[in-house]
């Protein structure tokens, strides 16, 4: 690697860092939340605090948002709970908030344990009484209480078919809100008639509120016909627990309850106020790239589908802009985010992350002054502990020097392994964050 590379190479880190800087949970809730003289201002909306105040968060930044909303309310929490995912190292205890350490991606007692409790303290709030909410990517596997009937393993065993078949976030949101008592409003619905206020930091492509965590606070627009024609279109039908097909059965004959819809009059004390998410991170990158003196574009916040696919239009961008000038003019940062997913055919370890940095390797195979890299917000990308990989022309090339087939790993669903070989890993540590994925092509 050339010394152009090595500048290249660093100057992408640094935007990737301010990127996830810019979604710093204690940050964005001092900014979002104030209290004075009894009331409590959220964004722009103000509170009257007549009764009791209760604290709940669920997610990957819960207890970083803890911290800053307890800090911001001092001592006027009654109550507060919160679900972090195990191995988060908490910094010190929270007044009269409760940790609750549970499993993440798959839910286990823990989460179980944190769906229990936090419904009681739901059940528990009265009419003049505020529970503030704290929602962040993770929660839907960091806080659950299943339907009954459907065990926890059910859930995990449907949520881990739907994901190595391919289903974006918003297909499996659409099952789990359908096999849980918490989840696509049914907490807000429990809260009711105390008031819900919502801070939310958004990990779902294009910020859909009722997606976020699988919408514990938000009216759910899917119903149980929904859930069952997403089962149908990845054939899963009867490969899920026999327990989740019966229970969809029985919504459809509307023996179930169904979530609550946006008519719903228990939304009219709900407020949800997203407080960070994958546009306002790419903005701050796009600040930063140009104070390092590129031209910068930002292309999406809302990226999907097939990560190596995903990776071979970036490196197109890429190419273009150094041959062309066309999207944008090098010296150049273009900037994506959203999330990407990854059918898996291959027996390999990896993160869609990482598997859309090795496709764009491919692609960009001996030409100088060009680097990608994908990263995961969270500091975590799949089951490694990578956020995510920094490719450039001389990837591949350095593999093949090996003896390496790249094509191999790459169909084998074996991005990390490679990497782990070559190098090229990025790895952050987990960030107490998530707002999505970070995709950035530089151009020199």
């Amino acid at each position: 690697m050339g010394a152009m590379e090595t500048r290249l190479h660093t100057d992408a880190l640094q935007i990737i860092l301010e990127g996830i800087r810019a979604a710093d949970p204690e940050e964005a809730v001092r900014k979002a939340l104030k209290f004075k003289n009894g009331k409590l201002k959220v964004g722009t909306k103000v509170f009257d605090l007549k009764g009791k105040l209760y604290l709940v968060g669920f997610g990957k930044a819960a207890y970083k948002m803890a911290k800053a909303a307890s800090e911001v309310l001092e001592k006027i929490i009654e109550k507060g709970i919160i679900s972090i995912p195990k191995g988060f190292k908490i910094e010190k205890k929270l007044e009269n908030i409760e940790i609750i350490f549970s499993g993440h991606p798959k839910p286990d007692s823990g989460s179980i344990e944190a769906g229990k409790k936090i419904l009681e303290l739901a059940n528990e709030a009265g009419e003049n009484d505020i529970v503030l909410i704290l929602i962040s990517g993770g929660g839907s596997a960091l806080m659950e209480y299943p339907v009954e009937g459907v065990s926890l393993d059910d859930i995990a065993n449907t949520t881990i078919l739907l994901m190595n078949s391919g289903a974006d976030i918003y297909e499996l949101n659409t099952v789990r809100k359908h096999l849980s008592r918490v989840k696509g409003g049914q907490l807000a619905k429990a809260i009711f008639p105390a008031t819900t206020i919502s801070l939310i930091i958004s990990d779902v492509v294009g910020d859909r509120i009722d997606m976020i965590a699988s919408g514990p606070t938000a009216p759910d627009p899917t119903t149980f016909q929904d859930a069952w024609f997403v089962l149908e279109k990845y054939h899963l039908l009867e490969r899920v627990p026999n327990s989740v097909r019966l229970y969809l059965k029985k919504g459809l004959k509307g023996e179930a309850s169904e979530t609550p819809k946006k008519e719903d009059p228990i939304f009219k004390k709900v407020y949800n106020h997203i407080v960070a998410s994958n546009i306002t991170s790419l903005e701050k990158m796009r600040e930063k790239a140009e104070k390092l003196g590129y031209n910068t574009l930002i292309l999406t916040s809302m990226i999907q589908g097939e990560a190596k696919e995903v990776g071979k239009v970036i490196a197109a961008l890429a190419l273009e802009a150094k041959k062309t000038g066309y999207p944008i003019n090098p010296p150049a940062v273009i900037l994506a985010g959203g999330e990407t997913t990854v059918t898996v055919k291959g027996s390999g370890k990896g993160g869609r992350n990482q598997e859309l940095a090795l496709s764009a390797a491919i692609q960009i195979k001996g030409i100088n002054g060009v680097v990608i890299a994908s990263v995961g917000s969270d500091g975590i990308d799949g089951p490694t502990d990578a956020a995510g990989a920094i490719v450039d022309g001389f990837t591949v090339i350095k593999a093949e020097n090996q003896g390496m087939n790249v094509i191999k790993y790459l169909d084998d669903n074996n991005s990390y392994t490679f990497f782990k070989k070559v190098g090229g890993l990025i790895e952050t540590g987990y960030t107490g964050t998530n707002v999505n994925d970070f995709i950035i092509a530089i151009i020199a």
